[in-house]
């Protein structure tokens, strides 16, 4: 008969490390595959009309992807710092880790879509589409997924 495993320790300030890390992967993740997704489909579809709902298709796999990802992770143990467990301070990490750290990293995206909002037009921007494109992925990134973390962190016990 096996030993019933020790309990997880509770969290400590050790835990906001694995909090930030975990929650800074996963955006990292988003924005890659989005500003990924965007440079191989501008190279594969031409015309923009065409292009932006095949963009937002791939954009809500992405954004269905990293919630659950979020989701996941926020409930996994680690055998060393323990689990995470839902409080005000580390819901505020939560978010301002997404926030702070990983944002930024939807600067490549923006880069991108700016491109495509140019596309075709004589001066400036005619595609206003494609900054709104970004504008939702920067919304859903910095609030969607930092939320479905927060809420699926363990309750204190």
């Amino acid at each position: 008969m096996t030993q019933p495993r020790p309990p997880y320790p509770k969290p400590r300030i050790h835990t906001l490390t694995l909090l930030v890390g975990r929650i800074t992967t996963i955006k990292l993740g988003y924005w890659v595959a989005l500003a990924a997704a965007e440079v191989y489909l501008g190279t594969r579809i031409l015309v923009f009309e065409e292009r932006l709902p095949v963009s937002i298709a791939v954009a809500a796999v992405a954004t269905l992807l990293a919630t659950l990802w979020a989701a996941w992770s926020a409930r996994r143990a680690d055998r060393r710092l323990g689990i995470l467990e839902r409080s005000l301070p580390s819901i505020a990490t939560t978010f301002i880790a997404a926030s702070v750290v990983a944002t930024p990293a939807s600067l490549p995206l923006l880069f991108v879509e700016v491109q495509r909002a140019s596309e075709g037009c004589a001066r400036g921007i005619c595609h206003w589409e494609a900054i709104w494109f970004w504008v939702g992925t920067v919304a859903i990134g910095t609030v969607i997924i930092p939320l479905v973390f927060a809420l699926r962190m363990k309750r204190p016990t």
